[in-house]
């Protein structure tokens, strides 16, 4: 078949059928009232199919040119210096948190026993790290209808032991900045944004509008197939300080204090002449460990993925607007029975769902259950609280390793009342008015 063929002129025949292949037999799927509506889905063409292809042919597998390109790219996307690719969203926080545990931090480093504020109605991964580690995760409530950090209650979570601030921008409505941020600020902490629900948000702070996640320290993102880009897995860690990324750098790859990328040797020209640790003079820099890290780096095929949405991600973004504002005006005349979402102050969200609370007379289980069984598809705001989950059950038993301020009843409401749908860019306004006409039937 490639007889009398460049190599490149073969692999322009393949993925040319790779493009007919995928225009023929996907996205062909056409909606009909009652179908199923999933809360997420990718959203693709055959671009990305051929970058996956593309990347395949080159068989290089581990991180390479796509992934070059997709960090560069995204970063200028945020408006940040500097983007490390890695293989998930969770991946992302457990190196934006274990890279302020680096010695390179001085008085800042985050020992074990320090404690860093945070809130239970999330994701366990935006936490998991800190227990892992030894850190003590200090709990405040939320606030309803923004879904976020109650910011109230900074000051009481505050401790002589405090070191940072690591909490999530919840399904794409940022956090209060303002108040976090100064908060942080005054008393000198580090902030972490899990932007993993949250990209393409903004907000405005001191007059400047900046994409979440580059407000504080560090941001993370996540690419699973259900966020608002996709490389199947995938997530980043950002940051705009230089000393950061050479921590993030090296917590993703492996600890080691080399900066040479995959298949490259001595690019700093001082492989063999360096004194390290107690390590023998000239002992080679590729196999010395600053740090005890982690092999988190993703492939370039998932990164391959990831340049091709990147193109397409501001029309993402547009679309989740718009198909939030319509439930939005939908469902107003049913307020007197569902809370509906508000977005914070000075933000424009790139919504990721759209959050409903059941007022006082509706049963929340009443609600999901008929939206399931008429083919709308519900998500719980992840853990609800997360004290009340199984993986506390220890943690509990010891009566240490956490703090919590007051009660959470806000938080213990969002886990018994609420419940969210999705808004992914794939959804049609057939599609949207039929979640509505079905959300007002459930709670009649």
């Amino acid at each position: 078949m490639f007889e009398n063929k460049t190599e490149q002129q073969a692999k322009d025949e393949i993925l040319k059928m790779v493009a007919e292949y995928c225009d023929t037999y996907h996205n062909k799927k056409e909606y009909h009232e009652g179908d199923r509506i999933p809360y997420a889905s990718r959203v693709y063409d055959h671009e990305e199919m051929c970058n996956l292809v593309d990347s395949a042919l080159e068989f290089w597998l581990t991180s390479g040119r796509y992934t070059d390109e997709f960090e560069t790219k995204f970063a200028e996307y945020l408006g940040v210096r500097y983007c490390a690719l890695v293989n998930s969203g969770s991946s992302a926080n457990l190196v934006a948190f274990m890279t302020l545990t680096s010695p390179l931090l001085g008085d800042r480093k985050i020992n074990r026993g320090d404690e860093v504020i945070t809130v239970a109605a999330g994701f366990p991964t935006t936490i998991a790290a800190m227990i892992q580690y030894g850190a003590v995760p200090v709990f405040v409530d939320m606030t309803i209808p923004q879904y976020n950090i109650d910011v109230t209650q900074l000051e009481a979570a505050l401790s002589d032991k405090t070191k940072a601030v690591m909490i999530a921008h919840t399904l794409g409505n940022p956090f209060d900045l303002a108040a976090v941020k100064a908060f942080c600020d005054k008393h000198n902490l580090w902030l972490v944004e899990d932007n993993c629900d949250a990209l393409g948000s903004t907000y405005t702070i001191d007059g400047v509008t900046k994409q979440t996640g580059t407000i504080g320290d560090i941001g993370t993102s996540s690419f699973y197939p259900p966020h608002h880009m996709t490389m199947g897995e995938g997530g980043a860690v950002y940051t705009d300080d230089p000393l950061l990324n050479k921590i993030i750098r090296s917590m993703r790859d492996w600890g080691r204090d080399c900066i040479c990328s995959s298949g490259r040797d001595n690019m700093c020209g001082h492989r063999f002449d360096g004194q390290h640790g107690e390590l023998p003079f000239g002992y080679d820099h590729k196999y010395v460990y600053s740090h005890f890290g982690y092999n988190l780096k993703a492939t370039d095929m998932q990164a391959a993925i990831g340049c091709a949405q990147l193109e397409k991600f501001p029309s993402f973004v547009e679309r989740r607007k718009h198909n939030f504002n319509r439930l939005k005006a939908g469902l107003k005349e049913v307020e007197d029975k569902l809370i509906l979402p508000e977005p914070c102050e000075n933000s424009d969200p790139s919504w990721f769902g759209f959050l409903l609370t059941c007022r006082e007379g509706v049963e929340k289980n009443h609600v999901v259950q008929y939206l399931e069984k008429e083919g709308v598809q519900t998500r719980m705001l992840f853990g609800g609280n997360m004290l009340k989950q199984p993986c506390f059950s220890e943690l509990k038993k010891a009566g240490e390793g956490y703090r919590v301020i007051g009660d959470l009843p806000v938080t213990d409401q969002i886990m018994t009342d609420t419940f969210w749908i999705g808004v992914y860019p794939g959804m049609t306004d057939e599609m949207i008015d039929y979640m509505i006409r079905k959300i007002k039937e459930a709670v009649q």
